[in-house]
């Protein structure tokens, strides 16, 4: 990794950047393409339906990212229920058109997995595709670490299996896969506070009002 890498809080006009940033990484994906079956519509739908949360993480959460905005890390903080978006479904048609539905589906099998516990929610890890594997998923991850070491809260996230052995490094613990209908899998994943053994509990009843999300780094 480049040592001159600085990481900083994102900036309210860096809010499209890293929805892009996050839309190219996700774009080659098989989840991508269960959410966006078109190629020639998927990057630009997902940088709008991204663009909706990482705003939203601004007001409820916190994004972090490399200063040459390469990387980006965005996630929630759930010390206690939180909103969906403002006007989330109209915004969600207009960023999705067609396929609303799919990111509705996502929404919710990821919502049956959400700890019901104080903790923090890892939303979005993304790389630039032209500076993957090059340490900077990692120096996100760290110094995600260190921030949720102070603040004193486990973490849960769902990931794609290649995503998977980057968030066991940093002390994330695999739990069982879930599989987006006729879609892909993808594996939710807990961090625990000093790395306690005990299972983060889920909600099999409630949906909790975050989303869907993907790492790639």
């Amino acid at each position: 990794m480049d040592p001159s890498l600085r990481i900083r809080a994102a900036r309210w006009p860096d809010r499209q950047s890293v929805a892009a940033l996050i839309a190219d990484a996700l774009h080659p994906s098989p989840l991508a393409a269960w959410l966006v079956p078109d190629p020639a519509q998927r990057r630009q739908v997902l940088t709008d339906v991204l663009a909706v949360w990482v705003e939203h993480a601004m007001f409820f959460g916190d994004v972090h990212l490399a200063d040459d905005l390469t990387a980006a890390i965005v996630g929630f903080h759930r010390y206690r229920p939180i909103p969906p978006p403002a006007n989330y479904t109209t915004r969600l048609v207009k960023a999705a058109g067609s396929h609303a539905d799919r990111f509705i589906a996502l929404e919710g099998l990821l919502a049956q997995q959400q700890p019901t516990e104080p903790h923090y929610h890892l939303a979005f890890l993304a790389t630039s595709p032209t500076h993957q594997q090059t340490g900077r998923g990692g120096a996100l991850l760290a110094h995600h670490r260190a921030r949720l070491d102070r603040i004193g809260l486990p973490s849960w996230t769902a990931v794609t299996a290649d995503a998977e052995h980057l968030l066991t490094r940093h002390g994330y613990t695999p739990r069982p896969p879930l599989t987006v209908p006729d879609g892909p899998s993808l594996r939710p994943m807990r961090r625990n506070l000093h790395q306690a053994s005990s299972p983060t509990p889920i909600n099999p009843k409630r949906p909790v009002g975050n989303r869907w999300q993907d790492q790639h780094a």
